[in-house]
């Protein structure tokens, strides 16, 4: 994870800070170019996802949800 961090921050996406309430931790944070990634990658996913329906009808597309659903199920039972 550090090194995750490390380059993060090299990049100027992230920057670390002292945690307050403990010496011994770090907390991390988005700068504003990584609050910009961020919202550019999402946007990005947003825009693939949209193209990967659009052959679907909205029946087809309500089905495949619903069965994503399913499968997630026992994962947010545990988390």
């Amino acid at each position: 994870m550090t090194n995750r961090v490390d380059r993060l921050t090299a990049r100027g996406l992230v920057e670390r800070h002292p945690d307050p309430s403990d010496r011994r931790g770090v907390l991390v944070r988005l700068t504003p170019e990584g609050k910009a990634a961020v919202d550019g990658a999402f946007s990005a996913l947003l825009e693939a996802e949209r193209e990967l329906l659009a052959d679907l009808s909205p029946d087809d597309q309500a089905t495949l949800a619903a069965l994503l659903r399913r499968l997630l199920l026992p994962f947010a039972a545990t988390g």
